[in-house]
């Protein structure tokens, strides 16, 4: 196979592969069957592209060939069920060209298959589990971990959530207008979360999976057009600006940059823009939504001239109100960062110590490293080294392991 041919089709696979199984999963209503088909349609591109070329069109290509594939996948097994050939029957018969070809309708079908796997009649666990499954195409692994469970209550989870559409057959739509409002919530969790594991990957070899995070960029301009509430607006907003700087976080050799060390040249000024002006519209609304805020302040590291005129008077009051309206441990560790900056690194490693004093955030990483970083600038090194060790044994990320090693040879 043509090395140029192999590369498209890889470079296919990662930014198409679950548009294309989002896709399926509408026509075939059945994820399994959507997950088999997606596989055998690019199994079948491997053999086809290199002889006839990439086709103009490649999602569709794979779609019409995923959704035959999996039409005579259930027509091989109707020989021993034979219930099984009303289903391929069906199959066929519901499936026309122009739906399938329809480029607008493939280009909704993850929003479909989001406001699917948050339908309310799952539990909340479930949805989120699903999507990251689904829409992400995280691993059942990656996605126990940051759910603190084991892969085997993860998976079952997940089969659970699947029969459960399947069963009370949960369309495969975006819902009404009237209905939107009660679903919002859920989706832009979820796509919150979609963006977070491309901004800054849970495990693996690479911080960055940019494909992920403008994916999660795309669903959240549709979800804003549909419904261009306060915090839809937020969302997008903060989304745009945090990926704003992504050609600056990584140096040549794929390590991480400190926000502070970063070149602020290469930021994205039409997108800090963009932002800003959706934080414009959120604003009048008089909502003070927890996407909004988290906007907002990032709004204020992006415009500032360089780190050191960083207002971090503005950011903590910012941190104050998202704690009084989204209180998490998260946020107050954020918060206590900020304070550092205001106050001084002793007011900020008080209120992280209290943090885990109380049993929170244990076991993420980032605490101890905050933690390690303000230890280290009041002298205090051995201590600084132990708080590094420890951010180092819990962090699953290579690009983060790296640099804490790098941390750690710096002070000893």
């Amino acid at each position: 196979m043509p090395a140029s041919i192999e590369a498209q089709i890889n470079a296919i696979y990662r930014n198409e592969s679950r548009r294309v199984r989002a896709t399926l999963i509408r026509l075939l209503k059945d994820f399994d069957l959507a997950e088999e088909a997606t596989q055998d349609a690019f199994a079948a591109a491997l053999q086809q592209w290199p002889t006839d070329g990439v086709p103009n069109n490649p999602r569709a290509w794979l779609v019409s060939t995923g959704r035959f594939k999996a039409i005579d996948h259930v027509r091989r097994r109707a020989r021993f069920q034979t219930a099984l050939m009303d289903i391929a029957d069906a199959l066929e018969a519901a499936i026309s060209d122009s739906e399938e070809w329809d480029e607008d309708r493939l280009e909704d079908d993850q929003l479909r298959l989001i406001f699917t796997c948050c339908h309310p009649s799952l539990a909340p666990e479930a949805q989120l589990a699903l999507t990251l499954r689904e829409v992400c195409g995280l691993t059942t692994e990656a996605i126990a971990r940051a759910f603190l469970t084991t892969p085997s209550t993860l998976a079952q989870r997940i089969v659970r959530a699947k029969h459960k559409i399947r069963d009370a057959k949960i369309p495969y739509e975006i819902p009404s207008r009237s209905e939107l409002p009660a679903r919002l919530d859920a989706v832009l969790q979820v796509i919150y979360l979609v963006f977070n594991e491309g901004y800054s990957a849970s495990s693996g070899n690479e911080l960055i999976r940019q494909e992920l995070a403008q994916e999660a960029i795309r669903l959240g301009r549709l979800v804003a057009e549909l419904l261009p509430e306060a915090e839809a607006l937020g969302l997008l907003a903060l989304m745009l600006i945090q990926d704003s700087r992504h050609h600056a976080r990584l140096d040549a050799q794929g390590d991480l940059i400190r926000l502070e060390d970063q070149d602020r040249t290469l930021w994205n000024r039409e997108q800090i823009a963009e932002g800003a002006a959706l934080i414009q519209r959120a604003l009048p609304t008089g909502e003070a939504h927890s996407y909004c805020i988290q906007a907002a302040i990032a709004l204020l590291h992006a415009e500032a001239p360089h780190f050191a005129e960083t207002d971090w008077r503005e950011i903590a009051g910012f941190y104050d109100l998202l704690l009084r309206i989204n209180p998490s441990p998260i946020v107050e560790l954020n918060r206590a960062v900020a304070i550092a900056m205001r106050d001084g690194p002793a007011a900020g490693l008080a209120l992280i110590d209290a943090l885990l004093a109380r049993g929170q955030l244990n076991d993420y990483h980032l605490a101890h490293a905050a933690r390690a970083e303000l230890l280290q600038q009041l002298g205090e090194q051995p201590a600084a080294i132990t708080a590094f060790e420890t951010a180092l044994s819990l962090t699953q990320q290579a690009t983060e392991q790296r640099f804490l090693q790098r941390r750690l040879a710096l002070l000893k």
